[in-house]
């Protein structure tokens, strides 16, 4: 499942576990929490993504079919890339592993740290080396820092842009170039789960490398600004030799998706004004967030994802369980910003709540 490890599956569980095992310890809210901890659309998928869903059904004991080409061609006329690039499913931790695999052990992965870690955690069986640069001052990716952490012995380079949990963007032009010289001398992969956020994702996606033949690959995912989580669908754009080696070992084939999946994403793309939408509400829920730090005088981030992420002044632990005392849940810590809180945007009215509850928890300005 995109953008959720396994850390993060254990906070969700034990913290549930406990409001159910201890009631006297949450609120009456416990049985039906709040949700702000997986950056999930809380709005909701297209409707023509649900009434594609409904219409097909009837068809659920096929495998799929033609649904598996209309995904792909759907993709590729809006990426302006061949069919043959293009890899669906939610492939970060197979490409990982693939990656490891390949080259033999002690190959090393250079990602950003603090960070999503599906695709670093799944290169250790192999043997593969995780190297973490931390962010900058500003809580970005550090580029030259990254592109310093290259040697003989990388297998990829893998970077997240918007950033998680930050949120952060980097400068288009800074971004596109690095990329550009660190493909020189790697494999380089960019998640932008959460680029359609950005008002100019169009400007800041590098898909352009991958068209253009660098050794690029580009992650993308239905799980968060389409609202498709629970259908686990994405896809990877690729270096042609790369998709052909995954697809090679199956990775994307019809037996490893389902039919559901696939009509639901080609109905959200196929929904112009659906995105437009879901990004003004989100902007809207995450300034009111914005705003409350600034009243309280917090450090934060300028997050462009559907999560904001600040200083709290104590240890996140603390404010996590504080919070699901009340039937909140949110993101996991971020070590070594042992202080730093991720809370998802989620629909206004739980927004309102969980916005009350933190500024009860922060100190007074």
């Amino acid at each position: 499942m995109a953008h959720l490890d396994r850390r993060e599956w254990l906070l969700l569980t034990t913290v549930a576990a406990l409001n159910l095992v201890h009631p006297a310890m949450a609120s009456t809210s416990s049985h039906n929490p709040i949700r702000l901890a997986l950056n999930e659309n809380p709005f909701g998928p297209s409707p023509q993504a649900v009434e594609a869903i409904r219409t097909h059904l009837a068809g659920l004991s096929r495998y799929p079919g033609d649904e598996l080409t209309g995904l792909t061609d759907a993709i590729a006329a809006r990426e302006d890339i061949r069919p043959e690039q293009i890899v669906l499913g939610e492939n970060l931790d197979v490409l990982g592993l693939y990656l490891s695999a390949h080259g033999g052990p002690d190959g090393e992965f250079v990602y950003s740290e603090p960070g999503y870690t599906a695709l670093v955690d799944a290169v250790a069986p192999a043997g593969g080396v995780v190297v973490g640069v931390p962010l900058n001052h500003r809580l970005e990716n550090d580029l030259p820092a990254l592109a310093g952490r290259i040697n003989s012995h990388t297998r990829a380079v893998y970077l997240v842009n918007p950033h998680n949990p930050s949120g952060t963007v980097s400068d288009i032009k800074e971004f596109a170039d690095a990329v550009r010289e660190m493909a020189k001398r790697t494999l380089v992969i960019v998640d932008e789960a959460y680029l359609e956020f950005t008002p100019d994702f169009e400007q800041r996606t590098v898909a352009g490398l991958v068209r253009d033949g660098a050794n690029v690959a580009v992650f993308r995912t239905f799980s968060k600004i389409y609202g498709l989580a629970s259908l686990a669908i994405g896809y990877t754009l690729a270096p042609k030799e790369l998709a052909a080696s995954l697809k090679q070992m199956g990775i994307g084939a019809f037996f490893g998706l389902n039919r559901l999946s696939l009509v639901a994403a080609t109905a959200s793309l196929a929904d112009a004004g659906y995105v437009a939408s879901i990004r003004d509400k989100v902007t809207a829920e995450r300034e009111a967030w914005h705003q409350l730090f600034r009243e309280r005088k917090v450090r934060f981030t300028n997050s462009y994802g559907n999560f904001v992420f600040f200083d709290a002044g104590q240890p996140q632990q603390k404010v996590a369980a504080a919070l699901a005392a009340q039937g909140i849940l949110i993101g996991r810590a971020q070590p070594p910003l042992d202080n730093w809180v991720r809370i998802s945007i989620g629909l206004p009215e739980e927004n309102a709540i969980a916005r009350k509850a933190v500024a009860d928890l922060l100190a007074p300005a």
